[in-house]
């Protein structure tokens, strides 16, 4: 008998903690519910943001397209676009669809190699 009340006493205490435990755990995910910034969907779409940095720098295919969240600044799409051997970097205002920064620069994978391996023979 006695070992059948401990048992019972454990899984009381085992409950409680549990509960304990799923309460706190519920408790955060609502305070971080109500303190978190709701998402917003941007006014310039994904698609629309590749448009403009086409135009930007035509006959270019776009390698690499991310959404950068700011904060507090402005939302915009970054875009890597490729033509040739340069690379460009386009910023596009993901509220308003301006151009907010480009920049290009020479893809140099060989990192200056013309071919000298250092060896005087």
């Amino acid at each position: 008998m006695r070992i059948t009340k401990k048992l019972i006493v454990a899984g009381i205490v085992s409950l409680a903690a549990t509960g304990g435990a799923v309460y706190a755990t519920s408790a955060y995910a609502a305070e971080s519910a109500e303190t978190a910034a709701p998402a917003v969907a941007p006014k310039v779409t994904a698609e629309q943001a590749i448009g403009i940095a086409l135009k930007q720098v035509p006959g270019s295919w776009v390698s690499e397209l991310d959404f950068d969240s700011r904060g507090q600044q402005a939302d915009v799409w970054e875009l890597e676009l490729t033509k040739g051997t340069e690379r460009h970097e386009v910023d596009v205002d993901a509220a308003t669809g301006k151009v907010t920064q480009q920049q290009a620069d020479q893809d140099d994978d060989d990192q200056n190699d013309d071919g000298d391996d250092g060896d005087d023979d």
